[in-house]
Formats: structure tokens, sequence, C-alpha cells
């Protein structure tokens, strides 16, 4: 998820996000309203910037998971055949010596 100049898409967008409840936050404060108006204005951005904010962090939760989990199951998968593999190499070197015990020396 690194994107060329080393920033991450979720901190790109953090700061996106950052960027516009600030920006957001100081257009409210200059509209010419009461201050009653301007308080509620507030109160409703907050609280659909905390929405958007949990929700994404759920996201990126569920994305990390299933991240881990694809990992755990590579991991069994790649141990599982260098296992078989090991075992194959500990057969073949047990049917190699029989057999050279079997020849007779020349």
């Amino acid at each position: 998820m690194r994107e060329e100049g080393g920033y991450s898409t979720g901190s790109v967008f953090m700061s996106f996000l950052l960027g516009g409840l600030v920006g957001a936050g100081f257009a409210l404060l200059l509209a010419p309203q009461s201050g009653r108006e301007t308080r509620q204005k507030i109160r409703e951005l907050t609280d659909d910037v905390k929405e958007k904010a949990v929700g994404y962090a759920g996201d990126v939760k569920e994305k990390i998971t299933g991240g881990i989990d694809k990992g755990k199951e590579l991991y069994e998968e790649k141990k599982s055949m260098i296992s078989t593999a090991i075992e194959a190499g500990k057969e073949a070197y047990e049917h190699e010596k029989e057999r050279l015990s079997k020849e007779p020396n020349a």
C-alpha cells in the first residue's frame, strides 16, 4: 500500500480528511451566522467526521485482519511444502544409502 513518495494511501486519506475538517471549521467560524447556528453546524460536522473516521478505521481493521489471515494460510502452506520436501529428501537419502550398501565393493 505504499506509494512512490513513501506515503501510504491511508495517511494521504487521513491528511485529506483532517484538512477538510480544519477548512470546514474555519468556514463555519467565519460565516455570518449566529453563535447558536455556528455551534450546531460545527456539532453536525464533527458527528459526520466521527462517523466517517469510525467507518474508515473499521475498514482498515478488516483489511489488516484479512491480510494476517492470508499470511497465516500462506505460512502453513509453505511450511507443509517444506516438511514434505524434507521427508522426501530423507527417504531418498535412506533409499540411496540402502542401495549403495547392497552393491558389492569393486
